[in-house]
């Protein structure tokens, strides 16, 4: 790794994220604030990213002539993928060449855009306990998988897709060609095939944020932060708090787990993996190699927060994971299909104790898409949630 330097000089340590959503914003300030030389890609222009890195490009990155050439004639020392949908054989065989490193590295960036590769990966070959599966090519397939053993309830997902876009929970025979047109309508690329997975009875869903970085002698070791409890509709992340209580024995389980497939991903960075817990069992579901929605918290949680963590542990620094207080978070949406919003509320929001907002500088809005983030914290997690809820609720997006 090159040594952090001036930005925009020639000696200048340059970082390229691949998706420049609230995540990947977050995560550019945090490498600013080390003196590192950015640039922010993205899809469409003028996301929340582009409008605080040095540089900013606009391409579909999930092609392949588009994204090589980029990355050739920007000559980033580091490319940090943000997204699921990247053109990931690109990354790999640049990687392969030496013209950069990618975090954590090409074969993880692959292996997590694909849930049938993670799945795979998680259950056949690391035997980590999930949930049943099948993959579907086809509304047959999929009802052929539901009647031959998953059952119902069960839930579909594209195989690629993010942010619980086109994921769906079937109860019946009549909910099946909905659920499998919400899917395709959903996944990003890798359009015409689905996961399909029997349901788990569990407690409670967490996100355990896990960071391989370099320690004082530079060794790579596995950190964790304190379990995050979240709640998602549709798959989409609504509400998250920090610390999840868990019984001992399915906080170290689950800290096992991350482990398991963390270290067979390796590179450097932070992991975000939901896991299902009820009583002392976990079943792992997914895992992302990068900062996760739900843990947004951290923002107010933890002394350095997950945006923090991912910065440092990709420039090879130490991380500190420990909780600072606990505390939650609850999603602002745009209430509108608009290109111009208005935000009020935010001072009344911003009386209620111990709270602060982050609006995300999305150009445009939608009824759903998540607009700002509500943080709350507390001496104990209810009232931080009860907080960071009643903040949300106050911010009210109006078009201009």
């Amino acid at each position: 790794m090159k040594p952090l330097a001036t930005p925009l000089s020639p000696v200048a340590l340059r970082v390229m994220l691949l998706g420049s959503g609230e995540l990947g914003k977050e995560v550019l300030i945090a490498l600013q604030r080390l003196g590192v030389e950015t640039i922010a890609v993205d899809r469409y222009e003028n996301a929340p990213g582009q409008q605080v890195a040095h540089h900013s490009r606009t391409i579909t990155m999930s092609d392949a002539a588009q994204l090589e050439a980029l990355i050739r004639s920007e000559k980033p020392d580091v490319v940090v993928p943000e997204i699921e949908a990247i053109a990931t054989p690109v990354l790999q065989k640049l990687e392969a060449e030496g013209v950069v490193r990618v975090i954590p590295t090409a074969r993880a960036a692959r292996l997590t855009m694909d849930r049938e590769g993670i799945r795979r990966l998680a259950a056949e070959t690391l035997g980590l306990p999930t949930s049943p599966y099948r993959f579907c090519d086809s509304l047959a397939e999929l009802q052929a998988a539901i009647d031959g053993g998953i059952g119902y309830p069960c839930i579909v997902k594209p195989v690629m897709s993010s942010s619980g876009k086109g994921q769906s929970k079937i109860d019946g025979p009549s909910d099946v060609a909905k659920a499998w047109d919400y899917a395709m309508a959903g996944g990003r690329v890798g359009h015409g095939r689905v996961i399909v997975e029997g349901f788990i009875d569990f407690d409670y869903e967490i996100t355990q944020l896990t960071v391989r970085a370099l320690d004082e002698h530079g060794q790579t070791q596995t950190y964790f932060c304190e379990p995050i409890g979240h709640i998602q509709v549709n798959g989409d992340y609504v509400e998250s708090w920090q610390p999840q209580a868990m019984h001992n024995t399915a906080r170290e389980r689950a800290r096992e787990i991350a482990k398991a497939i963390t270290d067979d991903l390796g590179g450097l960075g932070l992991f975000g993996v939901e896991l299902f817990v009820k009583g002392e069992y976990v079943w792992f579901s997914e895992v992302s190699p990068r900062p996760h929605d739900t843990g947004m918290v951290t923002m107010t949680t933890q002394w350095q927060n997950e945006f923090e963590l991912h910065a440092r542990a990709i420039l090879g620094l130490p991380v500190n994971t420990a909780l600072k207080s606990p505390g939650a978070s609850a999603v602002i949406y745009g209430g509108a299909d608009a290109q111009a919003m208005v935000f009020d509320g935010v001072a009344d929001a911003l009386s209620i104790a111990n709270t602060d907002i982050r609006l995300f500088g999305k150009p445009e809005s939608f009824v759903k898409r998540r607009m700002g983030v509500a943080l709350a914290f507390d001496q104990d997690v209810e009232t931080a949630r009860r907080n960071a809820k009643a903040a949300a609720a106050k911010v009210k997006p109006r078009v201009a």
